[in-house]
């Protein structure tokens, strides 16, 4: 299922963040669940705060002039390009057990990352 809001697309070469499959899936029933109007898109950013400096931001969001788009797993999502240097290579997965529930951030390149996994340094 394809979430294209049918505008080109800035960048149309590997995405520095992903979505595992699974992530993708919930993603997408919280587009249709929650009615997401389709000029937002899935945005991944980073802000300051957290435990450990810097902690990750996921949410729908319009597209700005400063924006990326990446299209992974038939997902559509923004990343500022500011943020692409703390976010390149992460990959996103989403959990749903008895002992976690959630879009877990998986980033190779933090130097430390908090116990509940939402804040890392660079």
């Amino acid at each position: 299922m394809d979430f294209s809001n049918g505008t080109s697309h800035t960048n149309q070469t590997t995405a520095p963040v992903s979505l595992t499959e699974r992530a993708a899936r919930q993603v997408q029933r919280i587009i249709g669940d929650e009615s997401i109007p389709s000029h937002h898109y899935l945005r991944v950013a980073v802000k300051g705060g957290g435990c450990s400096g810097l902690s990750y931001s996921l949410g729908f969001d319009e597209r700005n002039d400063n924006d990326e788009i990446y299209t992974t797993n038939g997902v559509d999502l923004i990343v500022d390009k500011r943020h692409i240097l703390y976010l390149s290579g992460i990959s996103i997965d989403f959990h749903d057990g008895l002992d976690a529930r959630g879009f877990v951030f998986n980033n190779p390149n933090a130097s430390s990352t908090c116990g509940c996994g939402s804040s890392f340094s660079a």
